[in-house]
Formats: C-alpha cells, structure tokens, sequence
C-alpha cells in the first residue's frame, strides 16, 4: 500500500496510502485487492472497504482470508543453485524455495532453467556472486547453518555490508547497485557465460 512514486496528478501530493486492484475476470467486472489479507471476519471486511471512497459502493463477492505460503526447508535440502543436495538433477524454484516476492521467484526459476541447461550440456552449474540479489537470496535459502528457516525477499539486509556505506539512502542503494554489477560482469568474464 505503499504510494511510492505516486502523486496525485491534481494536486501533486503524495497519497497516504494506494490500493491495487487486479482484473479477476476478462469482462473486467471482479477485481482483487492485492495484499489484502486479513483475520477480519467477513462483515467487519465489508464495513471496513466500504469506508474507502472508491469501494463505497463496490459489491464485494468474496471476501478476504489469511493464508500462507508453503516451503521447503530449503538449508537442508537446497544448494545454491537451487538443486537437490540428494539429486543434482533435481531443481526447485520460486515461493516454494523461501524466496518471497514476484521477482524473487521468477529469479529463482531463471537460476533453475540456466542451471538444468548447464547441465544437460555438461557444465557445471552456477551460483551469481553474493553481492548480487539473486546470488544473496540463493546463498540465504541454502545456508545449512540456519535452524528456523522462514522466507525471504530481496532486501539490501541479505547483501554483505558495504565498505564506507554512504548514509544517503539513495546513494548507499547505487553504491550496492554498481557493486553487483561490477562483480557480476567480472563472475561472468571468468566464467565464460553468455
């Protein structure tokens, strides 16, 4: 709900806070409230939404419940290129592995599709360096020393510490940026991969 990089185009405040909707139907007459998960029984959920402007008269046809993602215990069961530590042969990707998030999932699972091809050509397969998110995260899920495995997203926490880390947000966020790439044009110089 965060209106990050939104402004309202009237009057150029930021709002307080945006909802998403997703088209649930092609006739676009459903549509979902991402994010929206709640332990709000199902009338509390109906006067609650009704309070928002644009929902005031909306006519909700299912309502909104907890859930949770299921995964693997992926530090014991998962190496860094997401194959099986029993079966090499054996890939797993996206919110299954305890990477959380659209992105991370579809990372996963492009780590996973390079890494079966690699393999099938008789390469060895690949982990991306630690200081790209991609190779954070695949390093995150397979850390054996980790006892309560729970699910991650790509967060600059995962990343090894900066040296001299700028204090500006924005400028300690390139300086992680060009950090990746640097080092990810230099795995992939010495790795031969194209």
């Amino acid at each position: 709900m965060k209106p990050v990089g939104l402004r309202d185009p009237r009057t150029g405040h930021r709002p307080w806070a945006v909802l998403q909707l997703r088209k649930e139907n092609s006739a676009a007459t459903m549509y979902n409230l991402v994010g929206f998960q709640t332990n709000l029984k199902f009338g509390e959920q109906k006067r609650v939404f009704s309070m928002i402007p644009a929902l005031h008269n909306a006519e909700f046809l299912r309502y909104g419940v907890m859930h949770r993602n299921t995964f693997i215990n992926s530090p014991q069961i998962l190496n860094s290129d997401y194959s099986v530590k029993e079966n090499k042969n054996l890939f797993f990707a996206g919110q299954l592995t305890g990477v959380e998030g659209y992105m991370e999932s579809a990372s996963s699972g492009l780590l996973c599709g390079i890494n079966a091809a690699r393999l099938t050509l008789g390469q060895a397969t690949v982990t991306l360096p630690g200081t790209t998110m991609m190779g954070a995260l695949s390093r995150y899920i397979s850390d054996a020393t980790v006892t309560d495995f729970q699910p991650m997203g790509a967060n600059f926490g995962v990343l090894p510490p900066l040296v001299n880390r700028p204090r500006d947000k924005a400028e300690r966020g390139q300086a992680y940026a060009d950090r990746a790439l640097g080092d990810l044009r230099e795995f992939i110089r010495e790795n031969s991969i194209e």
